[in-house]
C-alpha cells in the first residue's frame, strides 16, 4: 500500500476507460495515415536526431503515436499492453492525470532516446508507443506488485514486480551491447524512469482540495 499510485483517488473501473480508448483510436488512425502517406508522416512526425536537420519539437510527442507500418506486431503488442495495464491504472489516477502521465512518459522516453542517438551517431528515426506503455507498466507493477501476469512469448506466468525488473535489466543489456538493433531499448527505460519520477513527485505533493 506504499505505492505512489495508491495515493491517487481510486475510481470505478470500466472495460475500456475513456483515455485508454482515445489513445487506442488515435494510434489506429495514425497507423492508417502512415499506410497512405508513409514518407510525409515519418519525415514530419517520427522522432529524428537533433543534428539530422529533420527534428521538430512536436516530434517528441507525435513519434509515440506512429508505428512500423511493415509490422502489425509493433502496434499490436503496444496497443494490447496499453489496454491490459492502462484499464487498471486510469481508473486509479483519473482520466486527466492518466493522460498527463502517459504523455509525459512518451516525451521523457523520446528525450532519452535522442540523447542516446546523439552519442551513437548516425541518422535514424524512432517511432512507437513503447515509452508510454512502459510508464504504464511501471505504474501497474507499483500498484499491483504481486499480481501475476502471463507473458505472451514465452507463455510464462510472472509477478508484475519481477517482470518489470527483468525487462529493465534486459533492456539495459540489449541497449548497451547492441545485440538487438532496431529496437529503442533506452526509450523503454526512459519511459519507466520518467514515469517513476513523476509518480514520486505526485506522491510527495500536497493533496489538492
Amino acid at each position: 500500500m506504499n505505492s505512489p499510485v495508491y495515493n491517487m483517488r481510486p475510481r470505478r473501473q470500466s472495460g475500456i476507460p475513456d483515455v485508454v480508448f482515445a489513445l487506442l483510436i488515435a494510434n489506429g488512425l495514425l497507423y492508417a495515415a502512415e499506410r497512405f502517406l508513409p514518407e510525409f508522416m515519418l519525415y514530419n512526425f517520427a522522432l529524428w536526431p537533433l543534428d539530422s536537420g529533420l527534428f521538430r519539437p512536436w516530434q517528441l510527442l507525435t513519434y509515440g503515436f506512429l508505428h512500423d507500418v511493415n509490422s502489425l506486431y509493433h502496434i499490436g503488442f503496444n496497443m494490447l499492453g496499453l489496454w491490459m495495464f492502462g484499464r487498471h491504472i486510469e481508473p486509479m489516477m483519473g482520466p486527466k492525470r492518466f493522460l498527463i502521465y502517459y504523455l509525459v512518459c512518451v516525451v521523457g522516453a523520446g528525450i532519452v532516446q535522442m540523447l542516446v542517438a546523439g552519442m551513437q551517431g548516425g541518422v535514424y528515426f524512432t517511432v512507437g508507443a513503447s515509452g508510454g506503455l512502459m510508464g504504464v507498466l511501471l505504474a501497474y507493477a507499483l500498484a499491483f506488485p504481486n499480481q501475476t501476469i502471463m507473458l505472451l512469448i514465452p507463455p510464462i506466468p510472472m509477478k508484475a514486480k519481477y517482470f518489470v525488473l527483468i525487462f529493465a535489466v534486459i533492456s539495459i543489456f540489449l541497449g548497451v551491447s547492441g545485440a538487438a538493433p532496431g529496437v529503442a531499448h533506452f526509450a523503454h527505460l526512459g519511459g519507466m524512469l520518467v514515469g517513476f519520477l513523476l509518480l514520486q513527485y505526485w506522491s510527495k505533493s500536497k493533496p489538492r482540495r
